[in-house]
């Protein structure tokens, strides 16, 4: 299980959109010089990100792309999954069975059970996870996030 680049850099990007306060929108060469990735990825994940409704892209020669909802609206966790899927899926065996057709322990797996309860972990804190807690500078969203988990924690 791990995060994917696409994962990462369509969270980055959504992120950078997020922040982008100005009236207009801001550009896919913009965003590609920001966060450092060649200008078709950026397009491959604006429209990945635009395709969920999470962006807009706005015409013209002030055009670019712009929040589709509040930064509040938006739902980390969905984001993820839609950039590159659940962490642990129920496909997830079916990829992985050994040399057979079937995994020896397709039957009775304690080891799903683990895969299982990281992903209901995952999926409830990323839950509580909005863009917004992720405006903020590090050290502030840092501070939100540990709140976050501490609740979760205790709950």
């Amino acid at each position: 299980m791990k995060i994917t680049a696409q994962e990462e850099y369509g969270l980055r990007i959504l992120l950078r959109i997020g922040r982008h306060d100005h009236g207009d929108g801001i550009s896919i060469p913009a965003i590609s010089e920001a966060e450092g990735l060649s200008g078709a990825y950026v397009a491959k994940l604006t429209r990945i990100l635009r395709m969920a409704g999470y962006i807009n892209s706005t015409p013209g020669n002030k055009g670019g792309y712009v929040l589709a909802q509040t930064a509040g609206q938006i739902n980390i966790n969905q984001v993820m999954k839609v950039l590159g899927g659940a962490l642990y899926s129920k496909k997830f065996c079916e990829d992985y069975p050994g040399t057979l057709k079937l995994c020896t322990n397709s039957i009775d797996c304690s080891i799903r059970s683990l895969w299982q309860m990281i992903q209901f972990t995952v999926d409830q804190l990323l839950d509580k996870v909005t863009l917004q807690d992720l405006i903020s500078p590090e050290q502030e969203s840092s501070v939100l996030l540990e709140s976050i988990l501490q609740q979760h924690v205790t709950s």
